[in-house]
Formats: C-alpha cells, sequence, structure tokens
C-alpha cells in the first residue's frame, strides 16, 4: 500500500516541493523515514503514532517507510508531520488520497493539534508555482501563508477537523486574500528634535536615495535618537517589498498571527556584542541574519568602534551586492540584504575629543587607535560621515516646534518617486543602488561640476568608489530640489558630506 502527499521545505528563503512517499509493506513493526531527514524530522515518527492513535485511527503494525524526495536534499524542520500523517492514513486506507493539487504542511502535537511553522510564506508561494490550487497549514500559519493569492490556503486547527473535511462531512472556510497596506505605527517625530538641522538635512538625504550614513558626535548630542526617528520618514513600502521582507522574516520565525507580514520598515540595532554569524546569517541550516532582516530598511550600528573587527567586515561585500552568500555542510544559500546602513560614534573612546570644554583626556595615539576599529574600506562604503555637535543652551531651552516627519516624508517620498519613474523596471529603486551605466547616464556633470568634482578627488585623496557615491549623493540632493541636472551646488553639498575624516591610521 502506497501514498504520496505533496509538502514543501525551505532553502534559505525560497520554498520547494517535498514528495512524501509513504509505503506500507509486510514484515516486522517499524517505522523509518529516509531522504535525509534531521533530528527534528526524525522525531516526527513519535508525535505522528501519537496523534493518529490519540484520534481514533488504527497504526499500522507493519513495516512502514516514509521517503521524503528529493532524496538527496537535507529535511529540517517539523513541517513533515502532518504530510506524514495524511501519507499514513491514505496509505492504510483510513481516508481517501488527497488530490494531486493539494499540499499538506504543519507541526503535530501528540494530540493531533497543529502548531505553527516557520517559513510558511516561502512555502505557499513556491506551492503557487507547482501550481497546487489547496493548501492545509496550521491556522496560525494561514493569514500568513494566504498572501500567495493564487492558492486556497486552509487553516487547520487539528487532525479531527482536517479528516471531517476531507471526507466531506465538514468543509473548512479557506482564509481570505489579506488587504496588503502599510501599517500605521506611532513613530518618534523629528518634531521632538531641537537644533542640528545639518543633521536633519543630512538623514533626509540618506532617506530619499537609501543612502548610507555614518554620525560622529559626543554622548548626548542627539545621535541614537535621530537615528531612531528615520524609519517616520522613509518612504511606504511597495508589496513586493512587503513579500520580501516577510519571507526572510518567516524563516527566521519571526512572524506570527498578529503579525502575519511586515508592512512597515523594519529598524534591526543589534548589540555591539553581535557575533559575525549572527549578523551575516548561518547555523548548521542557514539562516538569516540581522542584515537580511534589515532588507530595505534600516541596519542601525549604534556605537560603532566598539563592534569587533571581523564583525565589522562581514558587512563590506553585502553592502556592495545586495546580498550575502552563506556556506555550511548543510548547503549554500543566498540571502538578499539590501539594506541601508546607519551608524554612529563618538569622536574618542571618551568621546568628547574636539569639544570646546576641552574635557577630553585622550592623547592623539588613542583617538588614532579609536578611529583605526572602523577600516578604510568600510568608511569607503558610507556616502555620508555627519559631525554631531553638542547642542549650546539656547537650542535646548527653544519652544518653536521643529519640522514634523510628516513634513520630511512628504520630500522623501516625492524624490523616491522620481526615482521609481527614473528607473523603470531596471530594478534600482533607489539612487544608492544606481550601477555604473545609470551613473553615466543619469550623473552627467556640466563643465562647472566636472571642475568642482577633479579638484575635491585631488586634494581630498578619493577612490573610484568614492566617486561613484558623491555623484549618487548629488543626484539624490538634485531630486530633493526637484531638479533635473545635477548642478554646482548639489555637488558640493554631497562633497560636504564626504570631508569629515577619521584618522583611522590607514594608508
Amino acid at each position: 500500500m502506497y501514498a504520496r502527499i505533496t509538502s514543501f521545505g525551505v532553502s534559505g528563503i525560497g520554498g520547494y516541493p517535498v514528495s512524501v512517499e509513504v509505503n506500507i509493506s509486510n514484515g516486522l513493526p517499524h517505522f523509518d523515514i529516509v531522504g535525509l531527514p534531521d533530528a527534528a524530522v526524525k522525531e516526527s515518527r513519535e508525535r505522528v503514532h501519537a496523534a493518529i492513535k490519540n484520534n481514533g485511527f488504527r497504526f499500522p503494525v507493519s513495516r512502514l517507510t516514509v521517503n521524503l524526495a528529493p532524496a538527496d536534499k537535507k529535511k529540517a524542520g517539523t513541517v513533515y508531520d502532518l504530510p506524514i500523517l495524511i501519507g499514513i492514513l491514505a496509505a492504510a486506507g483510513e481516508i481517501k488520497k488527497p488530490g494531486a493539487d493539494c499540499a499538506f504542511l504543519g507541526e503535530l502535537s501528540l494530540t493531533g493539534e497543529l502548531r505553527p511553522v516557520a517559513g510558511a510564506l516561502p512555502m505557499a508561494i513556491a506551492a503557487e508555482r507547482e501550481g497546487v490550487k489547496q493548501l492545509f497549514v496550521p491556522a496560525e500559519n494561514a493569514s500568513e501563508a494566504a498572501f500567495a493569492e493564487k492558492v486556497s490556503v486552509y487553516p487547520v486547527e487539528n487532525v479531527a477537523q482536517l479528516i471531517r473535511h476531507l471526507r466531506g462531512e465538514q468543509p473548512i472556510e479557506a482564509a481570505p486574500v489579506p488587504d496588503v497596506h502599510a501599517e500605521e505605527l506611532p513613530l518618534p517625530d523629528f518634531a521632538d528634535v531641537k537644533g542640528q538641522e545639518n543633521v536633519k538635512r543630512a538623514l533626509e538625504i540618506a532617506a530619499a536615495g537609501g543612502h548610507n550614513i555614518l554620525l560622529v558626535g559626543p554622548p548626548g548630542a542627539g545621535k541614537s535618537m535621530m537615528a531612531k526617528r528615520l524609519p517616520g520618514i522613509l518612504p511606504d513600502m511597495s508589496r513586493d517589498e512587503m513579500i520580501q521582507c516577510t519571507e526572510i522574516w518567516s524563516v527566521a520565525g519571526l512572524t506570527s498571527r498578529s503579525h502575519p507580514i511586515v508592512s512597515t520598515r523594519p529598524f534591526r540595532s543589534p548589540h555591539h556584542t553581535v557575533s559575525a554569524t549572527a549578523l551575516a546569517g548561518g547555523g548548521a541550516f542557514p539562516k538569516p541574519g540581522e542584515i537580511s532582516l534589515a532588507h530595505n530598511a534600516i541596519l542601525f550600528l549604534d556605537e560603532l568602534p566598539e563592534f569587533r573587527s571581523d564583525v565589522l567586515e562581514v558587512l563590506r561585500q553585502p553592502m556592495e551586492d545586495g546580498e550575502v552568500t552563506v556556506s555550511r555542510v548543510a548547503g549554500t544559500v543566498t540571502f538578499p540584504a539590501r539594506f541601508m546602513l546607519v551608524c554612529a560614534m563618538n569622536p574618542c573612546k571618551c568621546g568628547w575629543y574636539g569639544h570646546p570644554s576641552g574635557r577630553c583626556r585622550c592623547t592623539a595615539q588613542e583617538v588614532r587607535r579609536y578611529h583605526s576599529r572602523i577600516s578604510g574600506p568600510l568608511l569607503d562604503r558610507i556616502d555620508l560621515i555627519v559631525e554631531v555637535p553638542a547642542l549650546e543652551f539656547d537650542e535646548l531651552r527653544r519652544r518653536t516646534p521643529a519640522e514634523s516627519s510628516a513634513e520630511i516624508k512628504k520630500r522623501v517620498n516625492a524624490a523616491r518617486e522620481t526615482q521609481r519613474s527614473r528607473f523603470g523596471g531596471d530594478g534600482a529603486m533607489s539612487n544608492a543602488r544606481m550601477d555604473s551605466k545609470a551613473l553615466r547616464r543619469f550623473c552627467a556633470l556640466s563643465a562647472e561640476g566636472e571642475g568642482l568634482m577633479r579638484e575635491a578627488f585631488d586634494s581630498m585623496g578619493l577612490s573610484a568608489r568614492s566617486y561613484d557615491r558623491i555623484l549618487r549623493v548629488a543626484r539624490t540632493i538634485a531630486d530633493l530640489d526637484g531638479e533635473e541636472e545635477i548642478g554646482p551646488g548639489h555637488l558640493a553639498e554631497a562633497i560636504q558630506y564626504r570631508s569629515f575624516e577619521l584618522d583611522s591610521g590607514e594608508n
């Protein structure tokens, strides 16, 4: 007696089909699972056995073999509990074999209750791609899986409910396709920030073009406070961006029934004790790290020099490519990592280097050692470096309200809309992601601009990468001003954001 049930697995953040083949044959009672299962998959034997018995069905007293195909791909997690149970019941003749357009996934309790699994949305999208019409998932995963619009997703609470549905006794109502829209969340407002107009301007430029930014200033100047207000001025997410982010968060197990989709841009702020693996992703079966969880959003690194050098160097390749490749024994996977890097740091170990009060007691060598924790190649990948000065007393006492995040966001949205129109279907949705071909086309300089750029290149010792990044920032400044051409003023402001230098001690 044989049955084949369709299920799905996750590799990286993509789903792939898995055929759960169940064969019952004569011989001494034995239950074996093959097809490169991990420990969690092997343990499903006990969960499935108990769930079948506790729901009043007869467990076959025969030789029972379950094969998870493709057999050369490692299987992980508890997602195969439900398809194995359905396959056993179908092979034993307890229920009718489900149609080829049906697929099942979910973890079982010993009583047959279904528990949620990670990666429901990627698997649902894979089911849609494979032509599956009916997908049965744990009830807590249904609202997330239903974002795959061409598949009917059925929320299952327990085995008994599912069996009644398959027998036609009590049909389960398919989950409705959710409406995708940006969630309005209360966010910190720039209206609360006193002074620091130059820093706000730089953050607006960074948000409008998706540029990386570093804030340098003494303790209490407001670096972290302003960085945390940056999500309030970022443009709203498109549906594709929401789905991409949700796939990553789903694989990481961070979605839930109450929050099935990532509808606002995440703000990831790992502590400086984070490991390179936690930042880039990895593990025995690779999972996304912080830089992938910040995809299409912000990765904020506070106290930048306190991060270990090996951790910071992990950022270099993803910042260029927009993805990170993780290789482990279980396989090699590529995670999206198109994030906006926002960093903050003190000018020295004590934090008061250069302050008019003269409070700093760090020697030049100590300052140089502190700055050298950040490598030159990493700094070269940051578009804007902004000094955040300590506030004066009169600025703190000022009662006039500052410009709100809502007003700033209007300008940011207008600039991003200009970029979407400019790039069309080329895949670059922000100026920060322009390739060399787009730079030549959209960042042409006048004769005056060429002269200004040549002078800056020679006097500041810029690299080719710095040159390109200045052009991208200048393009964003022009977009904020509603100008089609990059003017000398736009270019001069962009160069200004590269003029602050850290004494890294590197050539």
